[in-house]
């Protein structure tokens, strides 16, 4: 099913979307990775509150190239997402419900998922530079010293997405690779 999806992604708007609905997605997201989302962690277990209010937030698992002149942000293409999974559970727990990325999730993220009704949206790939394009505004909120990975706030425009991971923990890649092997048993 195709969705048009303004943000935030509360827990009443998880639970509608399922796996395989294609998404565009408007509104504000954040941008992390694997460092970005260590100093967060650590940050939380300190007791420290994160650079943006995580509830109900988006995260795009991304570190964009420089802009060119004029332009928002430079190429922006996902990350393969099982570098945040020692941290997703945790971000999850702090409020942050949506994520954005490519790639498989380990069981302990789906469980955090069901658990904290969140979603895992699916970017495709090399496709970096048309993703920029939904990019209207960037902004560096934290850690610059990260350079690419510094924490960025975004504001998207029908960014398309592909629900891969439901808040139910229903997975387009299972179920995906389960209906081509039945069409084949014949």
């Amino acid at each position: 099913m195709e969705k048009h999806i303004t943000l935030p992604l509360t827990e009443a708007l998880a639970k509608t979307l399922r796996a395989g609905d294609t998404v565009y997605l408007t509104g504000t997201i954040y941008t992390s990775r694997d460092a970005g989302h260590k100093r967060m962690c650590e940050a939380l277990a300190r007791g420290e509150a994160l650079p943006f209010d995580p509830t109900d937030a988006t995260i795009y698992y991304v570190g964009p190239t420089p802009a060119k002149p004029g332009a928002v942000i430079g190429s922006a293409g996902p990350t393969t997402s099982g570098r945040m999974d020692a941290y997703a559970p945790t971000m999850m727990s702090a409020g942050a419900r949506g994520m954005i990325g490519k790639g498989a999730r380990l069981p302990e993220v789906v469980e955090a998922m069901k658990k904290y009704h969140g979603v895992y949206f699916g970017a495709i790939g090399g496709a970096g530079a048309l993703l920029a394009k939904c990019i209207k505004k960037a902004e560096l909120i934290a850690y610059e010293d990260l350079g690419a990975e510094a924490l960025r706030r975004l504001y998207v425009e029908e960014m398309p997405l592909v629900v891969i991971i439901d808040c139910e923990g229903r997975n387009l890649y299972e179920e995906g690779r389960k209906a081509y092997l039945d069409s084949k048993k014949g």
